[in-house]
């Protein structure tokens, strides 16, 4: 049981936890806008590119900083 847990944490989290975080606000926010009959069906592709964005901004910045002088 715990190595399924451990695998499905794994697997939504992933590498980047802020990512994960995001999407599920994303969804959240579609869902709480669908729900009072706004059109929202834009949101998470949007969010989802942005986060993409970010991850690898940081990603780079982290690998720049970590490369010998």
């Amino acid at each position: 049981m715990r190595g399924f847990f451990a695998f499905w944490v794994d697997f939504i989290i992933g590498d980047d936890p802020i990512v994960a975080v995001g999407v599920v606000i994303a969804l959240a926010v579609t869902g709480l806008l669908a729900h009072n009959d706004v059109t929202a069906w834009w949101l998470v592709p949007v969010a989802t590119a942005i986060l993409l964005t970010a991850s690898l901004v940081r990603a780079a910045r982290k690998a720049r900083s970590a490369q010998p002088d």
